[in-house]
């Protein structure tokens, strides 16, 4: 069984900080690409950034020289530093990986998403 399990949300004040994590564990032989998404009220689920096995990024236009995604290869954890928050930052944030168990093939894995809030 193969788990995500996310961190470090909550709530800060327009311009603050936070900084996600997301731990992968079980039976694990590799993983790839790894990401974040958020969901606001009322809205789909949208990217925010991702990162291949390679350490190639990618990252919506709306975070853009705000966020900073980076992961741990040796923790199997994936990070996303959040600066400069604003108001419509505020979502519930789920971490993404794409993970191969042993003899299995890769599948989508989905954290159970973390509250962040911005607001004064």
């Amino acid at each position: 069984q193969v788990q995500l399990v996310e961190s470090g949300g909550g709530l800060v004040q327009p311009g603050g900080s936070l900084r996600l994590s997301c731990a992968a564990s079980g039976n694990i032989f590799r993983i790839n690409d790894m990401g974040w998404y958020r969901q606001a009220p009322g809205k789909q689920r949208e990217v925010v950034a991702r990162i291949t096995r390679g350490g190639s990024t990618y990252y919506a236009d709306s975070v853009k020289g705000r966020f900073t995604i980076s992961r741990d290869s040796a923790k199997n954890t994936v990070y996303l530093q959040m600066n400069s928050l604003k108001p419509e930052d505020t979502a519930v944030y789920y971490c993404n990986a794409q993970i191969q168990p042993y003899g299995m093939l890769n599948s989508d894995y989905w954290g159970q998403g973390t509250q962040v809030t911005v607001s004064s």
